[in-house]
């Protein structure tokens, strides 16, 4: 007996420059599409509206010729006979007329198997004795609700995301799962759970969910596509709708992320200030119309730096006497 494939096995697959895909080798479709054979519905639908008209004009004609009075019927009975057979057959026939719009696609089944797809849109004609299902191929987008979960630093977030997706194979759409659909909405919560888990919200020099959006939803879109696959489904892309911290935690990130612009903001005036310090030193030093001692140009430094660097506009001491009072 052969050895049935393992479902919890893992494909590891590169995904783009520092991503890598952990995603789980989903179990193979059991079947695949294929084209139904079909032909024009305006042939089928000509017999079909044709047939019972001529098996109606039949049946009044057979009943017009009507029997003779001796023991053997005229031809009024095979008139009968034929006409409603004809119109039986016909109206039987109707059952094989489809119509296809654009955008939708007819699962055939002759007694429970599957026997093809129809994509083509109009009316087509079918075996009369088949079902059909009828399956949208449209492009459709699915927008997950607000999840919150632990990042991969353990800080909990809320992040949500929209999948662009369509069905690409009706037969595994139809027979390889119970409820595509469902199963897209599931499936596409797990990797984004996932996603969300195996990277930090925000990092130093790492990927991160907030500064590397882009590549990450890339790798969502991979992951969802080898999970719904097995659906006959296609991933067209993935994009974050919402992406924040916790409300528990917000405030204090909020904090934190306020404090480092300040230091950021402070960081960048100080070297501002030294460098425009410098500069006068220099220019004062090289032109030479003030002589300054060591003691006199750190109290300038001091007092330069004080008024560039200072939150407050500066209040000036006017000094009356000497350079040395």
């Amino acid at each position: 007996m052969p050895a049935q494939p393992d479902t919890h096995d893992t494909q590891d697959t590169t995904t783009g420059p520092g991503l890598r895909l952990d995603a789980p080798e989903m179990p193979k479709a059991p079947v695949a599409e294929k084209p139904a054979n079909n032909i024009g519905g305006g042939l089928g639908l000509l017999i079909a509206v044709l047939g019972p008209l001529l098996g109606l004009g039949l049946l009044l004609g057979g009943v017009a010729v009507g029997f003779d009075p001796g023991d053997r019927p005229a031809a009024g009975v095979p008139m009968i006979i034929v006409g409603a057979l004809l119109t039986v057959t016909s109206l039987f026939a109707w059952n094989g007329v489809k119509m296809v719009a654009p955008g939708e696609a007819r699962v055939i089944q002759l007694f429970g198997r599957y026997v093809g797809t129809l994509r083509t849109d109009g009316l087509r004609w079918v075996n009369p004795l088949t079902s059909s299902t009828k399956i949208s191929t449209r492009i459709r987008n699915h927008e997950t609700a607000v999840l919150k979960v632990n990042d991969a630093g353990g800080s909990p977030i809320e992040i949500a995301a929209v999948i662009v997706w369509q069905v690409e194979d009706t037969a595994q759409a139809t027979f390889a799962v119970d409820d595509y659909e469902e199963f897209v909405i599931t499936q596409t919560e797990t990797a984004l759970r996932h996603i969300a888990t195996s990277f930090p919200y925000e990092s130093d020099g790492d990927l991160s969910l907030r500064d590397n959006a882009e590549s990450i939803t890339d790798q969502l879109s991979t992951e969802v596509d080898v999970r719904v696959g097995a659906a006959g489904v296609k991933v067209v892309e993935s994009r974050f709708t919402h992406l924040a911290y916790a409300p528990e935690i917000a405030a204090s990130m909020l904090q934190r992320q306020q404090a480092g612009a300040v230091i950021a903001a402070r960081r960048e005036i100080v070297d501002g200030a030294c460098g425009m310090v410098e500069s006068a030193i220099a220019r004062i030093t090289a032109q030479g119309f003030v002589e300054l001692d060591e003691e006199r140009k750190a109290a300038m430094v001091s007092n330069l730096l004080v008024v560039l660097c200072g939150d407050r506009a500066p209040q000036p001491v006017l000094n009356s006497g000497s350079l040395y009072q």
